[in-house]
């Protein structure tokens, strides 16, 4: 496959972060999540939540890395409730959900989003995006046409973009958080990994491996350069309903539990195969286990290259709580391998509804100079962004708050003066 020639000329990875939106709550919708349905019935702190991840953003940002991300979507989505006839003042059952379902945050976790495949991969040499179509969970499924809309403008330029529709929902497509990218530097040209399940277990395998195969097809990838990985049926059984629950990428580097794949070593084999240079940091089950791994989100970090060409793991505050986990942790640096700092940021909230710092982040390889602006984080922006959620975002929702009037205003509200802020408003 002749591919065009692209330029790694200021090339950079950018984490498009979600903005925490001001309807998070706890409503325990997603099936196989564990951390989401041990949590349900709680009170959220959805103010707590935007500014937790707000400055995990902004510690980012000041490590010298780029740094954007993606709004709340509008909430609570109105065309859901009439698509669905769920009566607001509904208190049973099923309808409660689906009420619930039309108010969720979830869109916060921007991993979700959309697959990413960079230009140097690709045969026309443009960054390739796919919205996820989300359609195990009629919460998530409502998201890709809101979700694509802002794709759209933060990535408008069509010289160096494409923005395609979700793949047709025949077929589960979760994103990037089942998807892995291999290459010597970010700017260079990957090989790209896409993991799947197999449906038939206790929870639903959420990625498809024909959406995967459809992706890579629709963003122009070279076959002998596109990898296709089952994930453990095991690591889904126990919590792990994506990839970036048991592993995570970044370079040359894969970190991933000794669990993580239906077949470890032919997992391995098949991306050095396509990747001879890769290295594996495993962490074995002897020294967390897979229910400690999925309880912390170890591996739901971000795996990040510092501007002095270290590697630093992001991890939840959660991790250093663990006595395995962080032991293995302190041996890890102690040692000589690639990953040599591991930084704990606090993102509870987020964490109590099942996504952790890696969850909360889409990575897009490409020139910020190509990005709409509005869309990237500065100082600046970073001090209105939280000026609003300070002064707007609810400071508390109870469940029994979901589906009032008086929070559906003030969520309207809030959202819509953060899009004032950003000079965003075509996105109410």
């Amino acid at each position: 496959m002749e591919r065009a020639p692209v330029s790694a000329t200021g090339l950079v990875e950018i984490n498009f972060d979600g903005i925490v939106g001001p309807s998070h709550n706890y409503a325990g919708l997603s099936l196989g999540n564990i951390a989401s349905a041990s949590h349900k019935g709680d009170p959220s702190y959805p103010r707590a939540a935007a500014l937790q991840g707000l400055a995990k953003m902004r510690a980012n940002m000041a490590r010298g890395l780029a740094q954007g991300y993606l709004l709340p979507l509008p909430r609570p989505n109105s065309k859901t409730l009439r698509r669905l006839a769920v009566d607001p003042a509904a208190d049973h059952g099923t309808e409660r959900a689906l009420l619930a379902a039309a108010w969720s945050a979830s869109s916060m976790w921007t991993a979700n989003a959309a697959t990413v495949s960079p230009a140097p991969d690709t045969v026309d040499g443009k960054c390739h995006f796919t919205p996820a179509n989300l359609v195990t969970m009629v919460h998530r499924a409502q998201e890709w046409k809101d979700t694509k809309a802002q794709l759209d403008i933060a990535f408008a330029d069509t010289t160096h973009f494409a923005v395609h529709d979700a793949i047709p929902p025949s077929f589960g497509d979760e994103g990037a958080a089942n998807h892995m990218r291999f290459c010597e530097g970010h700017g260079s040209p990957g090989v790209e990994v896409f993991v799947f399940g197999r449906p038939g277990g206790r929870f639903p395998a959420r990625q498809h491996e024909q959406a995967s195969r459809a992706v890579a097809r629709l963003h122009g990838l070279d076959p002998a350069r596109a990898v296709f990985i089952e994930q453990n049926p095991a690591a889904i059984e126990a919590g792990a309903f994506h990839n970036d629950v048991v592993a995570v990428a970044n370079e040359r580097v894969l970190f991933a539990h000794e669990e993580a794949f239906a077949d470890q070593q032919g997992a391995y084999e098949a991306i050095r195969t396509a990747f001879p240079a890769l290295e594996v940091v495993e962490v074995p089950s002897s020294a967390v286990s897979l229910a400690e791994a999925i309880k912390t989100y170890l591996f739901n970090a971000q795996l990040l290259s510092l501007p002095d060409g270290c590697m630093a793991l992001v991890v939840p505050e959660e991790c250093r709580e663990s006595a395995s986990v962080w032991a293995w942790v302190e041996g890890m640096l102690a040692g000589n391998g690639p990953i040599r700092h591991v930084l704990p940021v606090d993102v509870r909230q987020s964490m109590a509804n099942g996504g952790g710092p890696a969850c909360l982040r889409l990575r897009v390889v490409a020139d910020p100079a190509t990005v709409d602006p509005r869309f990237l984080l500065s100082e600046k922006r970073a001090e209105e962004i939280e000026r609003v959620i300070a002064s707007t975002w609810p400071e508390q929702i109870d469940p029994s708050d979901i589906g009032t009037a008086s929070l559906a205003e003030a969520v309207r509200s809030a959202r819509g003066r953060l899009l004032d802020a950003l000079d965003l408003s075509q996105l109410g």
